[in-house]
Protein backbone atom coordinates (compact mmCIF):
# COMPACT_ATOMS: atom_id res chain seq x y z
CA UNK A 1 0.00 0.00 0.00
CA UNK A 2 1.24 3.48 -0.89
CA UNK A 3 2.84 5.17 2.14
CA UNK A 4 0.76 8.33 1.53
CA UNK A 5 -2.48 6.34 1.79
CA UNK A 6 -1.29 4.71 5.03
CA UNK A 7 -0.43 8.11 6.52
CA UNK A 8 -3.80 9.52 5.48
CA UNK A 9 -5.61 6.67 7.20
CA UNK A 10 -3.59 7.22 10.36
CA UNK A 11 -3.81 11.01 10.46
CA UNK A 12 -7.33 11.59 9.13
CA UNK A 13 -9.18 10.61 12.35
CA UNK A 14 -7.02 13.15 14.22
CA UNK A 15 -6.83 15.96 11.67
CA UNK A 16 -10.51 16.00 10.72
CA UNK A 17 -11.86 16.94 14.18
CA UNK A 18 -9.03 19.45 14.64
CA UNK A 19 -9.78 21.15 11.32
CA UNK A 20 -13.54 21.07 12.05
CA UNK A 21 -12.90 22.80 15.39
CA UNK A 22 -10.63 25.41 13.80
CA UNK A 23 -13.10 26.13 10.99
CA UNK A 24 -16.09 26.39 13.33
CA UNK A 25 -15.31 30.09 13.84
CA UNK A 26 -14.50 32.90 11.39
CA UNK A 27 -10.76 32.95 10.71
CA UNK A 28 -8.61 35.73 9.32
CA UNK A 29 -6.24 34.97 6.49
CA UNK A 30 -3.76 37.07 4.53
CA UNK A 31 -2.26 36.47 1.10
CA UNK A 32 0.20 39.18 0.07
CA UNK A 33 -1.78 42.45 0.37
CA UNK A 34 -5.17 40.70 0.40
CA UNK A 35 -6.81 40.25 3.81
CA UNK A 36 -9.89 38.09 4.08
CA UNK A 37 -12.15 36.48 6.63
CA UNK A 38 -13.06 32.83 6.09
CA UNK A 39 -16.49 32.02 7.49
CA UNK A 40 -17.51 28.62 8.94
CA UNK A 41 -18.52 26.16 6.26
CA UNK A 42 -16.42 27.89 3.59
CA UNK A 43 -13.36 26.30 1.98
CA UNK A 44 -10.24 27.72 3.68
CA UNK A 45 -7.54 28.68 1.14
CA UNK A 46 -4.76 28.56 3.71
CA UNK A 47 -5.40 25.06 5.02
CA UNK A 48 -5.93 23.36 1.66
CA UNK A 49 -2.99 24.15 -0.59
CA UNK A 50 -4.63 23.68 -3.97
CA UNK A 51 -5.62 27.35 -3.81
CA UNK A 52 -2.01 28.37 -3.16
CA UNK A 53 -0.84 26.37 -6.16
CA UNK A 54 -3.45 27.96 -8.44
CA UNK A 55 -2.44 31.41 -7.22
CA UNK A 56 1.22 30.73 -7.99
CA UNK A 57 0.24 29.61 -11.48
CA UNK A 58 -1.91 32.70 -12.07
CA UNK A 59 0.92 34.96 -10.91
CA UNK A 60 2.80 33.99 -14.05
CA UNK A 61 -0.10 34.86 -16.37
CA UNK A 62 -1.12 38.18 -17.92
CA UNK A 63 -4.56 38.81 -16.44
CA UNK A 64 -4.81 42.55 -17.09
CA UNK A 65 -8.01 43.47 -18.89
CA UNK A 66 -9.20 39.86 -19.11
CA UNK A 67 -12.69 38.73 -18.17
CA UNK A 68 -12.33 35.98 -15.58
CA UNK A 69 -14.85 33.62 -14.01
CA UNK A 70 -14.02 31.66 -10.86
CA UNK A 71 -16.39 28.73 -10.45
CA UNK A 72 -16.78 27.66 -6.84
CA UNK A 73 -14.93 30.66 -5.47
CA UNK A 74 -15.25 29.80 -1.76
CA UNK A 75 -13.81 32.73 0.20
CA UNK A 76 -13.08 34.61 -3.04
CA UNK A 77 -9.29 34.81 -2.61
CA UNK A 78 -8.45 33.86 -6.20
CA UNK A 79 -11.06 36.28 -7.53
CA UNK A 80 -9.66 39.10 -5.40
CA UNK A 81 -6.15 38.30 -6.59
CA UNK A 82 -7.25 38.38 -10.25
CA UNK A 83 -9.09 41.67 -9.72
CA UNK A 84 -5.93 43.15 -8.23
CA UNK A 85 -4.09 42.09 -11.40
CA UNK A 86 -6.58 44.00 -13.53
CA UNK A 87 -9.11 41.35 -14.48
CA UNK A 88 -12.85 41.95 -14.75
CA UNK A 89 -13.95 39.23 -12.34
CA UNK A 90 -17.09 37.20 -11.75
CA UNK A 91 -16.98 34.97 -8.66
CA UNK A 92 -19.64 32.29 -8.23
CA UNK A 93 -20.50 29.57 -5.75
CA UNK A 94 -23.36 27.16 -5.11
CA UNK A 95 -23.09 27.87 -1.37
CA UNK A 96 -25.03 30.88 -0.09
CA UNK A 97 -22.61 31.07 2.86
CA UNK A 98 -19.69 31.30 0.43
CA UNK A 99 -21.44 33.96 -1.67
CA UNK A 100 -21.99 36.12 1.41
CA UNK A 101 -18.39 35.52 2.44
CA UNK A 102 -17.10 36.60 -0.99
CA UNK A 103 -19.19 39.77 -0.90
CA UNK A 104 -17.87 40.67 2.54
CA UNK A 105 -14.27 40.08 1.48
CA UNK A 106 -14.75 42.04 -1.74
CA UNK A 107 -16.11 45.01 0.24
CA UNK A 108 -13.32 44.90 2.82
CA UNK A 109 -10.70 44.83 0.04
CA UNK A 110 -12.51 47.52 -2.00
CA UNK A 111 -12.62 45.12 -4.95
CA UNK A 112 -15.33 45.58 -7.63
CA UNK A 113 -15.93 41.91 -8.42
CA UNK A 114 -19.32 40.57 -9.45
CA UNK A 115 -20.56 37.88 -7.07
CA UNK A 116 -23.17 35.36 -8.23
CA UNK A 117 -25.00 32.62 -6.37
CA UNK A 118 -24.94 29.89 -9.00
CA UNK A 119 -24.93 26.12 -9.41
CA UNK A 120 -22.15 25.94 -12.01
CA UNK A 121 -23.36 28.19 -14.87
CA UNK A 122 -27.07 28.31 -13.96
CA UNK A 123 -27.06 32.01 -13.01
CA UNK A 124 -24.00 33.16 -14.97
CA UNK A 125 -24.70 35.75 -17.64
CA UNK A 126 -24.46 34.41 -21.18
CA UNK A 127 -20.94 35.55 -22.01
CA UNK A 128 -17.67 34.02 -23.19
CA UNK A 129 -14.92 34.56 -20.60
CA UNK A 130 -11.21 34.94 -21.34
CA UNK A 131 -10.37 32.88 -18.26
CA UNK A 132 -12.28 30.29 -16.24
CA UNK A 133 -10.62 29.08 -13.03
CA UNK A 134 -11.87 25.92 -11.32
CA UNK A 135 -10.85 24.23 -8.08
CA UNK A 136 -13.52 21.52 -8.24
CA UNK A 137 -14.97 19.00 -5.81
CA UNK A 138 -13.81 15.57 -6.91
CA UNK A 139 -14.58 12.96 -4.27
CA UNK A 140 -17.31 10.61 -5.61
CA UNK A 141 -20.04 11.01 -3.03
CA UNK A 142 -23.38 12.81 -2.93
CA UNK A 143 -23.15 16.07 -0.94
CA UNK A 144 -25.44 16.03 2.09
CA UNK A 145 -25.02 19.64 3.16
CA UNK A 146 -24.15 22.98 1.60
CA UNK A 147 -20.53 22.90 2.75
CA UNK A 148 -20.02 19.40 1.30
CA UNK A 149 -20.46 20.79 -2.24
CA UNK A 150 -16.85 21.98 -1.91
CA UNK A 151 -15.68 18.38 -1.60
CA UNK A 152 -18.07 15.91 -3.25
CA UNK A 153 -18.89 15.75 -6.95
CA UNK A 154 -21.72 13.21 -6.78
CA UNK A 155 -21.63 9.43 -6.75
CA UNK A 156 -21.17 9.29 -10.53
CA UNK A 157 -19.11 12.47 -10.92
CA UNK A 158 -22.24 14.44 -11.86
CA UNK A 159 -20.44 17.74 -11.21
CA UNK A 160 -18.03 17.05 -14.07
CA UNK A 161 -20.77 15.73 -16.37
CA UNK A 162 -22.62 19.04 -16.01
CA UNK A 163 -19.46 21.17 -16.05
CA UNK A 164 -18.23 19.84 -19.38
CA UNK A 165 -21.70 19.93 -20.95
CA UNK A 166 -22.16 23.63 -20.08
CA UNK A 167 -18.60 24.98 -20.37
CA UNK A 168 -18.42 25.34 -24.20
CA UNK A 169 -21.17 27.99 -24.11
CA UNK A 170 -19.00 30.24 -21.92
CA UNK A 171 -15.64 30.15 -23.71
CA UNK A 172 -14.23 31.33 -27.02
CA UNK A 173 -11.34 30.06 -29.14
CA UNK A 174 -8.69 31.87 -27.10
CA UNK A 175 -10.21 31.25 -23.66
CA UNK A 176 -7.99 29.67 -21.04
CA UNK A 177 -9.80 27.30 -18.70
CA UNK A 178 -7.61 26.03 -15.87
CA UNK A 179 -8.58 23.35 -13.36
CA UNK A 180 -6.59 21.80 -10.53
CA UNK A 181 -6.93 18.12 -9.64
CA UNK A 182 -5.24 15.77 -7.19
CA UNK A 183 -3.90 12.27 -7.73
CA UNK A 184 -6.66 11.22 -5.32
CA UNK A 185 -9.34 11.76 -7.95
CA UNK A 186 -10.34 9.70 -10.99
CA UNK A 187 -8.41 11.74 -13.55
CA UNK A 188 -8.85 9.24 -16.39
CA UNK A 189 -12.62 9.23 -15.87
CA UNK A 190 -12.74 13.03 -15.70
CA UNK A 191 -10.75 13.25 -18.93
CA UNK A 192 -13.16 10.82 -20.56
CA UNK A 193 -16.11 12.94 -19.50
CA UNK A 194 -14.43 16.00 -21.03
CA UNK A 195 -13.79 14.16 -24.32
CA UNK A 196 -17.45 13.16 -24.51
CA UNK A 197 -18.25 16.90 -24.82
CA UNK A 198 -15.49 17.58 -27.37
CA UNK A 199 -13.08 19.01 -24.78
CA UNK A 200 -9.46 18.12 -24.12
CA UNK A 201 -7.50 18.39 -20.88
CA UNK A 202 -3.85 19.30 -21.32
CA UNK A 203 -1.51 18.96 -18.31
CA UNK A 204 0.41 22.23 -17.96
CA UNK A 205 1.95 21.88 -14.49
CA UNK A 206 2.28 19.40 -11.67
CA UNK A 207 3.64 19.60 -8.15
CA UNK A 208 3.90 17.32 -5.13
CA UNK A 209 2.29 18.98 -2.11
CA UNK A 210 2.51 17.19 1.25
CA UNK A 211 3.41 14.00 -0.59
CA UNK A 212 0.44 14.25 -2.97
CA UNK A 213 0.68 15.12 -6.66
CA UNK A 214 -1.44 18.07 -7.76
CA UNK A 215 -2.03 18.79 -11.44
CA UNK A 216 -3.10 21.92 -13.29
CA UNK A 217 -4.93 21.20 -16.53
CA UNK A 218 -5.90 23.54 -19.33
CA UNK A 219 -9.24 22.66 -20.92
CA UNK A 220 -9.96 23.49 -24.54
CA UNK A 221 -12.19 22.43 -27.38
CA UNK A 222 -10.68 19.49 -29.23
CA UNK A 223 -8.68 16.45 -28.17
CA UNK A 224 -5.24 16.19 -26.58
Amino acid sequence: MHIRIILKRILFPVLRPLSSWYLSKPRRYRYEQIRIMVHPGVFHPGLFLSTQYLLEYLKKQNLKGATLLELGAGSGLISLFAANKGSVVTASDISQAAVENIRTNAESNDSPIEVVHSDLFSNIRNSAFDWVVINPPYYPKKPKSEKEFAWYCGENHEYFVRLFAQLPQYIHELSRVVMILSEDCAIDMIRSLARSEGLGMNLVEKRRIWGEWNYIFQIRRGQY
